[in-house]
């Protein structure tokens, strides 16, 4: 092969993979530029249509909200359909299904990326119910009643809100907490590495105090 032709064909096949790269990198960082409004507009939509899906759900059951929103497409692609079948009948075109090319489209789940999110979510869990069981049979005594600290806290929470409403205030936080804390970054950490310090140090005379508390030892 000609020296030319084939670094021309690994210069190509490197842009190909910086481009993937790219591609890659700016949908792992869609997420992070919604909630940091880099976009007004689809930041705006996005927010706007989870109020509104979680309004609906405070406002109405889960199967009426399911079902108004799955009669609304279906009323719009019905809509589309018979217009689109007028207007061809009255220009006499073959134009045929307007949604033919969504109807062909492969919708199908890999059994690769299925197994992939299974074994990526069993990971989560079988984490998860590591702590849990630390936790629940006082591996640590200091941890344990930090759990008990904050689920009593949380009786008081369930009191006053319910779950729809924390998901609102969620959502709404979400939105609200990165932007603020991206303009006032320096003067927020240094209120979090104040209120850490005085958290560790109460923990820490807490667990000299407790009777049989492992002490951990500090690696950092």
């Amino acid at each position: 092969m000609d020296p030319m032709t084939q670094s021309t064909q690994i210069s190509s096949s490197q842009g190909l993979a910086d481009g993937q790269n790219s591609a890659a990198k700016e949908s792992k960082l869609s997420v992070k530029d919604l909630i940091h409004w880099r976009d007004p507009k689809k930041s705006g939509l996005v927010f706007g249509l989870s109020m509104l899906l979680l309004l609906s759900l405070a406002a109405f059951s889960v199967i009426s909200v399911v079902s108004y929103l799955l009669l609304a497409l279906l009323c719009v692609t019905i809509t589309f359909r018979i217009y689109k079948s007028v207007v061809q009948a009255v220009q006499k075109s073959n134009d045929g299904h307007p949604f033919k090319s969504l109807i062909e489209k492969d919708v199908s789940i890999p059994p690769e990326t299925f197994r992939k999110h299974v074994d990526a979510s069993l990971t989560y869990i079988n984490r998860a119910l590591k702590q849990m069981s630390r936790l629940f049979l006082v591996e640590d005594l200091v941890d344990s009643l930090k759990l008990a600290v904050v689920m009593w806290l949380l009786t008081y929470v369930g009191a006053v809100f319910n779950g729809i409403t924390i998901l609102i205030l969620a959502d709404i936080l979400l939105f609200a907490v990165p932007p603020i804390y991206e303009k006032n970054k320096t003067q927020i950490d240094q209120y979090i590495d104040l209120a850490r310090t005085q958290v560790n140090t109460t923990i820490g005379k807490l667990q000299e105090k407790l009777p049989g508390a492992v002490k951990r030892s500090k690696t950092e």
